[in-house]
């Protein structure tokens, strides 16, 4: 595993990571050093049948969670062998198989219970995240995925993740409800003959992504970076290339379709008996490798590249930093951002000279608002996207706002962040917050808080810009008891900014008990008084 750069402790710590996942649960047990570097211990897994459950009935059987508390609690036990108790050391996640349940609650509560693990079920959102974190030092290792179009897959029992990277940033991110377990179980349903069931499979896939090729760029070339323990095992008995920790292996996709055709000749047990397979890896095996021959077909690829980065990977890298975002992945999202502001014909100008205003109350401000980093960035995005409702109609432009945020995907954002977003954006007009707000009521109360406090700052960032010619560029707060003073570079002629303030500082003063004035910054040269308000 890759080095980390973070601050240095001077303490190693050792941390374990959980994924649930569709057909086993695996644990991943590392050692993180002072420096950040990361040195894998131990990696443990257990197959499990929650896949099959849920996408046959929808739910968890009772003896399935059981199953599953038995091996969690193995895993405790090991936990405890290497005296990593503390919550902050241990993180167990779940995908598509428990966010799909409908007793999804009853089995996170179980398993609470009985192992004292809290299992967090991860969007789509936060997947792609946590994968790009994974990737990352592979992408600053290989210069060659920043001269093309990268497509990032991995074909999961569930579900098929993709990000598409240009020139190393992330322009696109989706996820896909096409698994192999979920398709196979899908079409078991159906009786379909099994001397059919490649064909009506590749129907099936073909269907899920074909929207793929509007996405390729024709004149860059592509790559295709494949994820998964599927994959893995093709290469490792195709390619005359070990499977690396640190660099791509390769496989051609005329010897990757060859041996999936050969695999679905072959039945579950002769697979699992020539391969040492579990039995439900047997019965995934060919329809997840179909899966990423079918990319590799619709991508225009001869040359599959094989990553041995997996999602366990990407959450001890999180440990390691704390949970932080990088500047790097801030980047990202505000890129996602700006492509969707992009998409919706807002005023560049504006935008850009708002989110930047509302970063520098942001930081100046943090001893009142008292919000972590992230914060700065929902407080960016929404300041980005706060006039897309435009696009809907010039009446109500912050309802429309709000739902077209809402509706809409942003890389690196869950679907609670984007929620938070929409509303940050939602009221920097018009209404304050009211219990009668559906969307709002149903949040927490520090995250109400924080979209009350994020939303008053957004309505002084635009009031400075008012005159919408951006020429508030530079502000400076400065807190004298109750007031707070905006001061800016020496401007004729505030009145403009000055009358908007007045109308939007109410919400503002109301949740930070400040008074706020603008005044323009005293000429070094004359010793008038500035303008204030």
């Amino acid at each position: 595993m890759s080095t980390i750069h973070r601050t240095t402790t001077g303490r190693i710590r050792t941390v374990a990571v959980i994924d649930v996942g569709t057909t086993s649960i695996r644990m991943a047990i590392a050692e993180i050093s002072g420096e950040g570097e990361v040195r894998l211990l131990e990696s443990l897994s257990q197959g499990v049948a929650l896949g099959k459950d849920t996408f046959t009935t929808g739910e968890i059987a009772r003896s399935t969670m059981e199953e599953c508390v038995a091996t969690l609690k193995d895993y405790r036990r090991k936990l405890d062998e290497y005296s990593i108790v503390r919550p902050e050391d241990i993180r167990v996640i779940a995908t598509s198989a428990v966010r799909e349940a409908l007793n999804r609650m009853t089995f996170v509560d179980r398993i609470f219970v009985a192992t004292g693990l809290f299992v967090e079920t991860l969007d789509a959102a936060e997947l792609h995240r946590v994968t790009y974190r994974g990737v990352q030092p592979l992408l600053r290792a290989t210069p060659d995925l920043f001269e093309s179009q990268a497509f990032v897959v991995e074909v999961g029992g569930g579900s098929t993740e993709l990000l598409l990277l240009n020139q190393g940033n992330v322009s696109h991110s989706q996820a896909f409800r096409l698994g192999s377990l979920r398709m196979q179980q899908t079409l078991a349903a159906y009786n379909v003959p099994r001397e059919r069931m490649r064909r009506v499979m590749l129907t099936e896939i073909r269907s899920h992504l074909e929207p793929l090729t509007e996405l390729i760029q024709p004149d860059v070339p592509a790559i295709m970076v494949a994820m998964g323990g599927d994959i893995r095992f093709a290469a490792s008995q195709v390619s005359k290339e070990p499977v690396s920790d640190d660099q791509l292996t390769k496989i051609s996709r005329s010897d990757l379709s060859e041996f999936t055709d050969f695999l679905f000749t072959k039945r579950e047990e002769t697979l699992v008996s020539r391969y040492q397979l579990s039995f439900p890896e047997a019965e995934t095996i060919a329809p997840a490798l179909l899966i990423n021959q079918t990319l590799a077909e619709l991508l225009g690829v001869e040359t599959v590249l094989i990553s041995n980065v997996n999602l366990r990977d990407g959450l001890i890298r999180d440990l390691a930093d704390g949970g932080n975002w990088s500047p790097e992945f801030q980047s990202q999202i505000i890129r996602s951002a700006w492509k969707l502001a992009e998409k919706y014909h807002v005023d560049k100008d504006h935008a850009a000279c708002v989110a930047d205003l509302c970063r520098q109350l942001f930081r100046q401000l943090q001893a009142e608002h008292e919000l972590d980093e992230r914060f700065e960035t929902f407080l960016y995005v929404a300041a980005l996207l706060h006039e897309i409702g435009t696009f809907i109609s010039e009446s109500s432009v912050h309802k429309h706002s709000m739902y077209l945020i809402m509706n809409s995907s942003l890389f690196g954002l869950t679907s609670d962040d984007l929620n938070l977003v929409a509303l940050v954006a939602r009221y920097h007009r018009r209404a304050l917050p009211k219990p009668s707000h559906q969307t709002y009521a149903a949040l927490d109360r520090y995250r109400r808080v924080a979209v009350s406090k994020l939303a008053a700052i957004l309505r002084i960032a635009i009031a400075l810009d008012a005159s919408r010619t951006q020429r508030v560029k530079e502000i400076t707060c400065t807190r004298n008891r109750n007031r707070l003073v905006i001061s800016v570079p020496v401007i004729d002629d505030l009145s403009v900014e000055q009358i908007s303030l007045r109308r939007n500082r109410q919400f503002f003063e109301s949740i930070f008990g400040l008074q706020t004035l603008l005044r323009t910054r005293i000429r070094e040269t004359k010793s008038e008084p500035s303008a204030q308000l």
